[in-house]
C-alpha cells in the first residue's frame, strides 16, 4: 500500500467487549526433513538416520485477546511468525499445543490462489470455495456477478484456471475474499494484485471493508506509517513470541526502537 496515495485517514469510532479472537498458550512448531522423502516417512514416526533436520518453533506460548471491532497490527521482521499466527486464524494450519478460538467468518488476503482447484473454471472455483465456506447455492449465485465483475477476468471465468497467468488467479482470490462480507479481515500489507489501476480498486475496497465498525481487522505490516494509519493497536512478535502488545503509536515506537 503505497504512501504516496492520498488516503483518508481510517478510524472505528467503538469497539465491542466481544472477544472474536483468542489465543491462549499457542505454539506451533514445524519439524524440518532433509527431503520430501524424509518427511513422509516423519508423519508414521519413521525417520531414516540423517533425514530429520531438526524443529522450529513458528510461535512460542502465544497469548492474545482481540475484540469485534478491533484493527490491529502484527510488527515484526520476517521470520517473526506474524503470518503462521495468522495462518491459524484462517484456518489453513493449526496449533501443535495450545487454544485458539475464532468467532466469526474469516476472509484472508493472505494466499490469494490457495484452495483453487486447476482443472475448474473461474465460475466453478467461485462455486467451490463458497461451498467449502457454508455458503448457501443461492448465496454464492448472488455473489457471482459481482465478483466476476471486480476479477475483470472476461471470458476467461468460463476457463480452466490451468490457462489463467499468476495475476488473473490472484485478481479472482481477491475478488472472492472481498465479496463474502467478512467478520474478520486478514489483511498482509505486501498484497500486490495485478496493474496499478486494479491494485487501487483493491486498496480502495479493503479501505471500505476496514471503515465497517463490525469487521474486525488483523493487519501484518512491516511499515510503521501503515500500521498507524490503519490500526489502533500493534502487536509486535520476535522469534515467535510476543514481546510488546499495547496502543499503536506506543507499539510502533517498540518496533522502532528495537529492530
Amino acid at each position: 500500500m503505497s504512501s504516496s496515495e492520498e488516503i483518508k485517514p481510517l478510524c472505528k469510532t467503538s469497539v465491542s467487549n466481544e472477544v472474536v479472537v483468542r489465543f491462549d498458550n499457542v505454539t506451533k512448531t514445524y519439524n524440518l526433513y532433509k527431503n520430501d522423502r524424509g518427511r513422509f516417512l516423519g508423519i508414521f514416526n519413521y525417520n531414516k538416520k540423517g533425514a530429520f533436520l531438526g524443529s522450529v518453533d513458528a510461535n512460542k506460548s502465544l497469548s492474545f485477546e482481540i475484540k469485534k471491532g478491533e484493527a490491529v497490527a502484527f510488527l515484526g521482521c520476517n521470520g517473526a511468525g506474524k503470518s503462521t499466527a495468522l495462518k491459524m486464524v484462517t484456518g489453513v494450519t493449526h496449533p501443535t499445543s495450545g487454544i485458539v478460538d475464532v468467532k466469526g467468518r474469516v476472509s484472508a488476503l493472505l494466499e490469494l490462489t490457495a484452495g483453487f482447484d486447476m482443472q475448474l473454471t473461474g465460475r466453478e472455483n467461485i462455486s467451490l470455495r463458497g461451498q467449502i465456506l457454508g455458503l448457501k447455492r443461492s448465496d454464492i449465485k448472488e455473489m457471482e456477478p459481482s465478483i466476476i465483475e471486480f476479477a475483470e477476468l472476461g471470458l476467461y471465468i468460463d476457463q480452466p484456471m490451468r490457462t489463467y497467468s499468476s495475476g488473473m488467479k490472484a485478481r479472482l482470490g481477491f475478488a472472492f475474499a472481498v465479496a463474502i462480507e467478512p467478520e474478520i479481515l486478514v489483511v498482509d500489507e505486501a498484497l500486490s494484485v495485478g496493474d496499478r489501476a486494479f491494485q487501487k480498486k483493491c486498496i480502495e475496497r479493503i479501505r471500505e471493508i476496514m471503515t465497517d465498525e463490525n469487521v474486525t481487522v488483523l493487519f501484518v505490516t512491516h511499515a510503521s506509517s501503515s500500521a498507524k494509519e490503519f490500526c489502533s493497536r500493534g502487536i509486535v512478535l520476535d522469534q515467535g513470541t510476543k514481546v510488546f502488545d499495547g496502543g499503536i503509536d506506543e507499539a510502533t515506537a517498540y518496533y522502532e526502537s528495537n529492530f
